[in-house]
């Protein structure tokens, strides 16, 4: 679990990110979660995007991809979703304690 100071860190690294995935009309696929998964290891901080034409509200789109990849919701605006997992190979996150 992240705590206020981390999730604090982490919203300013990702505040420069453009989102990098985009959820639409039909929601989260098994194919998306595995691509997220991907970027997560490789990355380890995405944006996602929620669409307009999305039929699920952001909140339950944040919940279904925080299960899916086992990352960990830094901050859900507007209709963008940052997401944070620490990576197993490449460390490059440096999280404060």
């Amino acid at each position: 679990m992240l705590t206020g100071k981390q999730k604090r860190f982490l919203r300013a690294q990702a505040h420069h990110l453009d989102p990098i995935f985009q959820v639409g009309k039909g929601g989260v696929a098994e194919n998306m979660l595995k691509q997220i998964n991907e970027a997560l290891e490789a990355r380890e901080l995405v944006k996602i995007s929620v669409l307009q034409n999305c039929e699920d509200d952001k909140q339950t789109v944040a919940e279904q991809l925080q299960v899916g990849t086992n990352a960990q919701i830094v901050q859900i605006i507007g209709h963008v979703i940052v997401l944070y997992k620490q990576s197993n190979e490449n460390k490059t996150i440096v999280l404060p304690t």
